[in-house]
């Protein structure tokens, strides 16, 4: 693989100098983590909770033979080629913009409050079928991970595509404008970020900053019943000319029939204007067909046939710790969703889990969602709507936010079945005291929690 030369990355960068003995050395890869790097590699020291350049020695050790050098008052080292730059973290930017403009594949990108990553897995695995594909890895989705994945992209890639997060307004904006996607999607608007940016509009607004970068003649994919999308398409900048496509209930295009849900697979009937297909998720979750037709769609517009996108989804991988089955000590089985939360996504799971057949008891784990702010403790309260002590034989919450409802489930199931937390080995320690073997245990949280910790002290060994 090659990223370029160093004269190449000097001039994509707008560089201030470089030293021009090694102008005509090609760099191979790039990273602003040190433990990444290799021979031939460009290191780009970003200023976090350290400063980047503090790891200048490690990173010629690793083999790293230049460097985005942005320490104006300070000479860099010998035995590594500097290539002084203003700002590192805008040159590593500016350097993603020119390899992603070399490579030239078609770019995919994909935003929403909640199932980007298991919408992008979904593409990936469709646009498989006919293009060489590289696409978002783990959960590098802001203005660092998402340059990062671009520099990561083997040059031999056809099909790009790209996860796009966002905490705050014109961060997807800014994601989008990088990439110049030709298609877009949003998955939904839900509460996440709510502290940030007010209100659902307020997210709607900042997830349909995505079509800001979209290319002209591009195409933008949300589901029908998002109201809040549809009403925002109007006031969100966009290019000239583009198509809008919507997909799910009340869509023309595309939508789902007959859902079956089993404990390690989704079936459902997928509807087209000209014909009804079978497809086969290896996935548990209604909700999950939404991401799917999602995923079809935008196949379908960068020219897959419909046949090789549902053999592709039949057998697609999701991301590490998206709703997984575990198997558990004492033969108890997990689903490990503690990766991320929304109050819409913990909903949308916990209805999905106890709708499958169950040999023992259905169990609950549930962590704080964060990023709430004022309406924190009513969204919390708002998932007791989903859980029933018909369907659910033990509650177990986790977190200061989760005391809403603990509060709220407290008349619908009584003292030996509903426990909050604080502690989480104490949590750990009854959880281990009381599963049994062919209990079901759902695992739910953000990730901050670190609630993955009591997925892996309850794994088998």
């Amino acid at each position: 693989m090659s990223i370029g030369t160093v004269a190449e990355i000097t001039k994509a960068v707008e560089a201030i100098d470089y030293q021009s003995a090694h102008r005509f050395e090609v760099i191979e890869s790039v990273a602003f983590d040190t433990r990444k790097l290799g021979p031939n590699s460009l290191f780009v020291p970003l200023q976090g909770q350290t400063d980047g350049h503090d790891y200048i020695e490690q990173a010629i050790q690793a083999g790293a033979t230049a460097v985005l050098w942005g320490k104006q008052d300070v000479t860099p080292p010998d035995g590594i080629c500097a290539i002084w730059v203003d700002d590192p973290l805008q040159a590593f930017q500016k350097l993603a913009k020119w390899y992603l403009e070399k490579v030239s594949p078609r770019v995919v990108g994909i935003t929403g409050s909640s199932g980007k990553t298991t919408t992008k897995d979904m593409t990936a695995a469709a646009l498989g079928a006919r293009y060489r594909v590289y696409k978002t890895q783990g959960n590098f989705n802001n203005d660092i991970g998402l340059p990062q994945t671009i520099l990561d992209m083997p040059e031999s890639t056809e099909a790009l595509v790209l996860e796009m997060g966002m905490s705050e307004f014109h961060e997807i904006e800014f994601l989008s404008k990088l990439a110049r996607p030709e298609v877009v999607a949003i998955t939904l608007i839900g509460e996440s970020h709510m502290e940030q940016l007010g209100s659902k509009e307020g997210i709607a607004k900042a997830k349909l900053e995505i079509l800001s970068g979209l290319k002209e003649n591009g195409t933008f994919i949300y589901p029908a019943h998002e109201d809040l999308i549809t009403a925002g398409i109007a006031q969100a900048e966009k290019p000239a000319n583009f198509n809008i496509v919507t997909v799910g209930e009340g869509s023309k295009e595309l939508s789902a029939k007959s859902i079956e849900l089993y404990s390690d697979h989704t079936a459902f009937e997928l509807v087209t204007p000209s014909e009804t297909v079978a497809v086969t998720l290896p996935v548990l979750g209604a909700y999950n067909v939404s991401n799917a037709l999602l995923a079809i769609e935008i196949a379908r517009t960068l020219d897959v046939p419909l046949s090789d996108i549902v053999s592709a989804l039949a057998n697609f991988e999701l991301t590490k710790n998206r709703t997984q089955w575990v198997k558990g000590q004492n033969g108890v089985a997990i689903l490990n969703d503690a990766y991320n939360a929304s109050p819409i996504a913990m909903k949308s799971v916990i209805k999905s889990f106890v709708s499958v057949e169950a040999a023992g008891r259905r169990v609950l784990v549930l962590g704080d969602i964060r990023e709430l702010g004022e309406h924190s403790k009513e969204l919390h309260a708002s998932i007791s709507e989903v859980i029933s002590p018909s369907e659910v034989a033990l509650v177990y919450l986790y977190g200061e936010e989760m005391e809403a409802l603990y509060d709220a489930l407290k008349g619908q199931f009584d003292s030996a079945a509903l426990h909050h937390y604080m502690d989480k080995e104490a949590l750990i320690a009854d959880l281990k005291a009381h599963l049994k073997e062919g209990d079901q245990v759902l695992i739910k949280s953000s990730n901050g929690t670190g609630l993955l910790a009591v997925v892996d002290a309850l794994k088998a060994e």
